[in-house]
């Protein structure tokens, strides 16, 4: 009988994160300084975030060790399991064997907190008192919370208005954990109070939720921000996760994956997963195909322009080089609420420009089919941005050769997602495809640098 679950011990939870900027083939743009247009220098990020955040940001070094408070946390439930999705597999008739990363386990759910714990460590070490936040779908905003009441610090969180009302058990979750939960836009900030008085039913974005969050750390002296994806620092801390699925297909005896499988929102859980397995591609020893999967709602890298621009949507944060949809792109209320974001990662989009990975969107009723059949097979109820890897691992299953290896990350459980279960069963739920005409009237916004 083949294992359906390969589990390492905690001694095998990896002692660093892997930095994949140096193994880049095109070097990453530097970030540039909204007024000026010129490179920031680390004075310029301090306002934002504390000094060792700022190093990982721009460090060139391949590997950084995990501090050993944080690999002490990261106990609680890592290593995670890899499963092999035997019943999927027999359902679909494929033949290929498909492995999933299951970073569902996490206390929060999802695999934020491997990035909520290392930041909020750093925070704490140089005497920060407070974190400002954003979050949409409620993952990040409560992997962060619970990284803040372990550590003692207080934790604010803007969550995006239409996440607020369709999820009210995470915001209950953050609550939970000691976090101030705010629909945005609010009327805490300056920014959000002009918003709502142009508009008292703006349903909100993740760029207007973290303009919010910018504006509220940069006014505070006891105050930095944290982002839970898109930026270097988050998505190395993320890499703990293909790290450690390369031991766990080692210690079976199984091969290098063909096909390596993520959704993307920003970047994280994709980066987590594929970024170690990339390491030997960038370096021609391996050469999987490597697979970033959004939705047709958001279609960011199939349908976004490699360009600077700002992270947020009233331009407070630096300018980045990235796959964009324009900073002021308000996306629809699709039930994957992680997955709304205007920009890509940088170190995502590099790689996606540099044709190293490849991106894919489909439609959300697919990816609820695949998600209920997941459900009915391995017995997980996935979340919405999770459906799409596995629809997508799925889709790839069905066309492979004999004894292809597939991995995917599962990035976390639907359990406070049901009521977008509810929608889609019930048949109410409805696919949307952004309009090519309102992503160039966004793109018209995007900075000239």
């Amino acid at each position: 009988m083949t294992d359906r679950k390969i589990l390492l011990s905690e001694k095998d939870i990896p002692k660093q994160w892997y930095n994949i900027a140096p193994d880049l083939k095109t070097p990453l743009a530097p970030p540039l300084h909204p007024a000026t247009h010129q490179p920031l220098g680390p004075a310029d990020l301090a306002p934002l975030f504390p000094m060792a955040l700022i190093q990982q940001e721009m460090c060139a070094d391949p590997w950084i060790d995990i501090p050993q408070e944080v690999l002490d946390i990261l106990k609680l439930w890592r290593p995670t399991p890899l499963h092999r999705a035997l019943s999927l597999e027999k359902a679909i008739k494929t033949k290929a064997r498909i492995y999933y990363k299951n970073e569902s386990v996490s206390p929060a759910g999802s695999h934020k907190p491997n990035t909520s714990v290392a930041q909020v460590y750093y925070n704490k070490k140089e005497g920060v008192k407070r974190i400002a936040t954003e979050t949409g779908a409620g993952q990040w905003g409560s992997a962060l919370a619970f990284a803040c009441k372990l550590f003692d610090l207080e934790c604010q969180i803007y969550m995006v208005r239409v996440s607020f009302d369709q999820k009210p058990y995470r915001k209950l979750m953050m609550q939970t954990w000691g976090g101030i939960v705010d629909a945005s836009p609010s009327k805490k900030t300056k920014y959000g109070q002009a918003l709502l008085k142009e508009n008292p039913d703006n349903p909100g974005s993740l760029g207007i939720a973290i303009s919010e969050a910018v504006e509220d750390a940069v006014g505070r002296e006891d105050t930095k921000y944290s982002l839970g994806s898109v930026l270097n620092h988050v998505l190395l801390h993320q890499t703990i996760i293909g790290l450690e699925a390369i031991e766990q297909l080692k210690l079976i005896g199984e091969k290098d994956p063909d096909v390596v499988i993520a959704c993307v929102g920003g970047g994280s859980n994709f980066a987590g997963l594929a970024f170690p397995f990339l390491k030997d591609k960038l370096k021609g020893r391996t050469n999987p195909r490597v697979i970033a999967v959004e939705p047709m709602a958001c279609p960011t890298l199939t349908k976004g322009l490699y360009e600077y621009d700002f992270g947020d949507t009233a331009g407070m944060t630096p300018l980045v080089k990235m796959y964009t949809l324009g900073h002021d792109f308000m996306p629809p209320s699709i039930h994957a609420g992680g997955l709304r974001y205007h920009g890509m990662a940088p170190l995502v989009s590099n790689l996606a420009k540099d044709k190293v990975i490849e991106a894919r969107a489909y439609h959300q009723k697919e990816c609820f089919a695949s998600a209920i059949l997941f459900a009915g097979t391995e017995g997980i109820i996935p979340a919405p941005e999770s459906s799409h890897a596995i629809h997508c691992a799925i889709e790839e299953a069905k066309r492979a050769k004999e004894g292809e290896v597939i991995i995917f990350n599962l990035s976390g459980h639907g359990h406070f997602d049901l009521a977008s279960y509810e929608k889609y069963l019930s048949g109410k739920m409805e696919d949307y495809e952004y309009p090519m005409e309102l992503i160039k009237e966004s793109l018209k916004k995007v900075p000239k640098v």
